[in-house]
């Protein structure tokens, strides 16, 4: 499965956007296939008990802590991002002046305060005015890219840690955690769906100065096989669309999220901290849903698209409630 990378982390380039490729008939069949696959994923995930890898269960146990999780992935990220001298994403560097100093502060107060865990609500919000603010600063389309952090930011506005509990652990109500669900996976697979188009799909030139300087990244054309960079391109530019459509999909969240992790995970061994630090929030949420899909109780929540027939209370764990009543309950 080839690396994902984000081209504009780690080149200069920044050719115009081709029209001509996307709409090509090989990018047009690879659009077209990666979405059938999508489709047949959830209607395959309808006919699969959840969770479906069950001896992962004890991974949800820690579901009271996922906000908690999730605001320190995103804090560490935004205070390295501000130390390193960029601005949500390592390709955005910092403005010198007056400018660039506040944004810098306003990023490393922000994940201060996400990390400390304390009052996250309006460090949430504080973070999703941070778009407005790039956007004013570097256009709309890099912090589209970065509209992964905006859904973490509204996830921990619905549902951030509670102050007076040990640890910050949350025990939401099914209402409140499937609309925060919706929200985190519509956003950070729209990020990833965006991504596959402008760094890939729509701007073939970008990729193909990357793999200029970053060569062994056509993995196929390393271990041999005949596979040009401009197919290897339309390759990774699908897998990047297709795992968005499945984060946003919410089906079969445990072996998509494994499968995520391969590609995601590869490019740590090239690129190291800047890789590291600027995929944090990602991995945060693919945590995030990995946990909860790993809990009986919430795994049905998470492939949810709407808020209709959820009901408002707590969900119970069919797992304890089996061990209380002596018997064992599968859920479906």
């Amino acid at each position: 499965m080839p690396p994902l990378a984000h081209e504009t982390w780690f080149t200069d380039d920044r050719p115009p956007y081709s029209l001509a490729f996307t709409l090509s008939p090989a990018t047009l069949l690879t659009i077209a296939a990666v979405v059938a696959a999508a489709i047949a994923w959830r209607l395959l995930a309808s006919r699969v008990p959840r969770p479906e890898l069950p001896f992962l269960h004890p991974l949800g146990r820690l579901s009271p802590w996922v906000p908690r999780l999730l605001a320190v992935h995103a804090g560490v990220s935004l205070l390295a991002q501000a130390a390193s001298g960029s601005y949500l994403a390592p390709a955005l560097e910092l403005p010198h002046g007056v400018s660039g100093t506040f944004l810098a502060l306003l990023e490393g107060i922000t994940g201060i305060w996400l990390i400390s865990g304390y009052g996250i609500r309006p460090a949430a919000w504080l973070l999703v005015a941070s778009g407005p603010l790039g956007i004013a600063g570097y256009g709309i389309v890099p912090i589209l890219e970065r509209i992964d952090l905006l859904g973490i930011a509204l996830f921990l506005a619905l549902l951030p840690p509670d102050d007076h509990r040990p640890g910050g652990t949350v025990d939401p109500p099914a209402r409140t955690l499937t609309g925060a669900l919706l929200g985190l996976r519509v956003l950070v697979g729209g990020a990833l769906v965006v991504l596959a188009f402008t760094e890939k799909l729509a701007r073939p030139d970008l990729a193909l100065a990357f793999l200029e300087r970053y060569p062994a990244f056509n993995i196929l054309h390393t271990i041999g096989l005949d596979v040009g960079d401009i197919a290897f391109i339309r390759l990774a530019g699908g897998i990047e669309l297709l795992f968005g459509l499945l984060v946003i999909s919410g089906a079969l969240p445990q072996i998509a999220v494994i499968a995520a992790g391969v590609p995601f995970n590869a490019t740590l061994f090239y690129f190291g901290s800047s890789e590291l630090i600027g995929h944090l929030p990602v991995y945060g949420v693919m945590l995030a849903l990995l946990v909860y899909g790993s809990n009986p109780a919430t795994a049905p929540l998470v492939p949810k698209l709407t808020l209709e027939g959820t009901p408002r209370r707590r969900p119970k764990d069919p797992v304890a409630a089996g061990a209380a009543t002596g018997s064992p309950t599968r859920n479906r």
